[in-house]
């Protein structure tokens, strides 16, 4: 089966979604003479010009989130004999609605998501889990009508404690658009002879471990943790980690590392401080390659103030 990919285009109403793709569409440099589907499932003020675009043999269809199904969009892929698909997404809709409804064989290609400058900081705050949801996959994030007594170092915080997979572009009134390039120090020394890991930092450590994990290959890391045992586990090894809330409390998961070398009895839910090296390899616990720790040092210690591990 030919892969169909998917540009999906992320956002609120009236956060210049339509504006980008339109301007898409009209480039010759993005059109191959696939035959392409628009799918538009939010509908603004602002109204496409098919005549405008680089080929107008694009098809346009309307459809309401409820309609979104496997059935429906796989029909319209069949109409149009469709080659290539991009999505003008409901802000109000959960993402993984759309990805329960792709026909086989569809691939996601590129994510953008806007935002308007002027309502982010709101919406940020009122409707959290939204956000978070067409941040989590973006490729790119575009803030539209930025201004210049906004703080930059707001917004980037704010998405880059989401994800830091997305470029961030301002784009100003008038027009003038400018790409993000604050630097993300890390909260620890990762040269250091032992990593140290504060409490208020575990989220931040591991985030950075799972995306880069080659990095810290060989490193030696200190950092307190909760357990979790299981009977499948071998003697000896235990998971340790802490609670992390990317988002909000629907999106709570408990993140931990295998740990091997644990010479005491430990219980779920003890506290623990570990020192240990980091050895990047396969373990059945991933049932992929992931981070293990070699433990020289585990301890019982006390929980920290904070339990619940976040990026903020």
């Amino acid at each position: 089966m030919q892969e169909v990919p998917v540009y999906l285009f992320l956002g609120f109403l009236e956060s210049g979604k339509t504006k980008f793709i339109q301007e898409t569409l009209e480039d010759a440099r993005f059109d191959s003479g696939e035959r392409t589907l628009l799918l538009v499932l939010e509908e603004g003020e602002e109204e496409y010009e098919h005549s405008k675009f680089a080929n107008p043999s694009y098809a346009v269809e309307f459809l309401e989130p409820a309609d979104m199904t496997e059935q429906k969009l796989s029909a319209l892929a069949e109409k149009y004999s469709t080659e290539r698909v991009v999505v003008e997404y409901n802000g109000m809709s959960m993402l993984q609605d759309f990805f329960d409804a792709m026909p086989e064989g569809w691939a996601i290609a590129q994510v953008m998501t806007f935002f308007d400058a002027t309502t982010f900081l709101a919406y940020n705050k009122n409707m959290r889990q939204l956000v978070f949801d067409k941040v989590q996959y973006a490729d790119m994030v575009m803030f539209n009508r930025f201004k210049g007594e906004y703080s930059k170092e707001e917004f980037h915080k704010i998405i880059r404690g989401m994800s830091r997979r997305p470029g961030i572009v301002y784009e100003y009134l008038g027009g003038k658009a400018e790409y993000d390039e604050i630097e993300d120090p890390l909260p620890y020394d990762i040269d250091a002879p032992i990593i140290m890991i504060e409490d208020k930092d575990y989220a931040f450590f591991y985030r950075d471990l799972v995306e880069e994990m080659d990095k810290y290959n060989g490193k030696t890391v200190h950092f307190k943790g909760l357990v979790a045992v299981d009977k499948s586990l071998k003697k000896g090894t235990i998971v340790v980690g802490r609670h992390i809330m990317t988002c909000c409390e629907a999106d709570i998961a408990y993140s931990g590392l295998v740990c091997e070398q644990v010479t005491g009895q430990y219980r779920t839910r003890d506290w623990v401080e570990v020192t240990a090296r980091i050895e990047v390899r396969y373990h059945a616990v991933y049932g992929q390659k992931g981070p293990v720790l070699k433990a020289s040092s585990v301890t019982p210690a006390a929980p920290p103030e904070q339990e619940l591990a976040t990026f903020y």
